[in-house]
């Protein structure tokens, strides 16, 4: 940068003041704050540890926010570092340095530094702000970083809180949101790009030892939004508008151990998260993309669980061909039990007693084609019974290869799809289904891809990535 050029050109006497000078400012603030905790303690005749430990915290932010200042004043440039080039090919010169206030993990500190304009096109540029990463922006990388992390964590109003009790900084909510989905728009369009790399063929070979098993789970959950989301969408009573919008999520985790009873065992710290609100084409390629940064091409055994949903399969079916598939037994035993309850409402009895058939007996054993002719077989005078009963003989029929669950248990495979559930819970529902929250799709689906990069440890990476760019 040319300006980091003229800075060195006044190393030497520039840097000795402003050494001296942070120097000052350190002890000006260590001393004040000994004055004050000794003055406190003659005349109470004890310390207040408490309010020592937060006074100290508050002297040394003061203390860094004016070291900071001295660091962060730019001088101007020295005749060959005068001008720089402009992006509409002719060139910008030195006009003045200017000052802008810049929010830091100590505090408010002030930037000095030197502000190039281009007489041709009239658009000024200030390098210093691009080096130090605060270009359009009034808060620090240090700043920004606290914000996203809180701001995927709680409702942003508990962000800001959160800011002024462990930190000491005061923020308001707005800028945590705007930080926060930022931050998070990034990281999608980042994941953008990696997916673009999957759909060309272009991902590099995930190498390493084969892993025994791999598992995706899919599901969808619907996340309140603003109305504006939702205009033509039905909702799900006939004639009622929507109020949600669905996020597909999807996770990937590997199994390489199982029980002594032969039940299956996640293994520890293994699921990633991805998801957004988009279509079930759309989010085919983001989960095929996670599976093969996961390792999909060198798992020995591959399986995908999911409900009944027809987007699901099929999106299975394009993407991860030869894997084994799996209906989530608990969804599938959830349409037997809806089936019950329209055959004999009111009569739990009668109810658990067909269950005991039709679940324990036929579902369980995997036997589905008995499954689906007891159903068809089940005679009514009520048409919307034997509507209700040749739809999920129907779901059966077509699911019947993704239920051999007897099958499945001899693998040591897992046949629910319990950790993309909780993953529903855990990644969306907590942070974006809480009381009073209505989002827009841009908001959601950067706030989800903030939050996924955060619970699957990658958010220090992308920090890294980010710096480096």
């Amino acid at each position: 940068m040319p300006f980091a050029a003229s800075r060195g050109g006044v190393r030497n006497g520039a840097e000795k003041k402003t050494i001296e000078a942070i120097r000052q400012e350190i002890t000006r603030e260590v001393e004040e704050f000994l004055r004050v905790v000794f003055e406190e303690r003659r005349k109470t005749g004890r310390l207040d540890l408490e309010a020592t430990e937060m006074a100290m915290r508050s002297a040394l932010h003061r203390a860094g926010a004016a070291a900071l200042s001295q660091l962060l004043e730019f001088p101007a440039p020295t005749e060959e570092g005068r001008t720089l080039a402009c992006p509409c090919g002719q060139q910008a010169h030195y006009r003045e340095r200017r000052s802008k206030p810049v929010l830091t993990v100590v505090g408010l500190v002030e930037v000095l530094r030197p502000y190039y304009l281009c007489a041709h096109c009239g658009v000024g540029q200030l390098p210093a702000d691009v080096e130090l990463d605060i270009e359009n922006t009034e808060f620090s990388p240090g700043v920004r970083r606290m914000q996203a992390i809180v701001g995927q964590e709680a409702p942003f109003a508990h962000g800001r809180e959160q800011r002024r009790v462990l930190a000491g900084l005061e923020v308001t909510t707005k800028s945590v949101e705007r930080t926060a989905e930022a931050i998070g728009a990034d990281i999608a369009q980042r994941e953008q790009a990696e997916i673009h790399k999957a759909l060309q063929l272009d991902l590099p070979v995930v190498v390493g030892e084969p892993m025994r098993i791999l598992y995706v789970q899919l599901d969808g959950t619907g996340v309140p939004v603003v109305k504006k989301e939702t205009v033509g969408r039905q909702g799900k009573s006939a004639g009622q508008p929507a109020h949600t919008r669905e996020v597909k999520l999807g996770c990937v985790f590997t199994q390489t151990k199982w029980d002594q009873e032969g039940y299956p065992i996640r293994d520890p710290d293994s699921t990633t998260y991805t998801g957004a609100i988009e279509s079930a084409e759309e989010f085919g390629r983001r989960i095929y993309a996670e599976a093969w940064g996961r390792g999909w091409s060198r798992a020995l055994q591959k399986v995908v669980i999911g409900d009944g949903a027809e987007w699901i399969w099929n999106l299975v079916g394009l993407h991860f061909p030869g894997a084994t598939q799996i209906v989530d037994l608990y969804h599938a035993r959830q349409h037997l039990w809806e089936v019950a309850r329209r055959l004999f409402p009111n009569e739990e009895g009668k109810q658990k007693a067909w269950m005991k058939i039709h679940q324990k007996r036929l579902l369980d054993r995997g036997k589905i084609e008995k499954l689906v002719g007891a159903l068809r077989s089940i005679e009514s005078s009520n048409p919307e019974l034997i509507e209700k009963i040749r739809t999920e003989a129907d779901y059966f029929e077509r699911n019947a290869e993704r239920m051999r669950y007897p099958k499945f248990r001899r693998q040591h495979l897992f046949v629910g799809s319990g950790v993309i559930e909780a993953g529903c819970k855990t990644v969306v529902a907590y942070r974006l289904k809480r009381s009073g929250m209505f989002w827009t799709v841009r908001g959601a689906n950067a706030i989800l891809a903030l939050r996924c990069c955060h619970l699957n440890g990658e958010f220090e990476d992308y920090w890294e990535a980010r710096r480096a760019d």
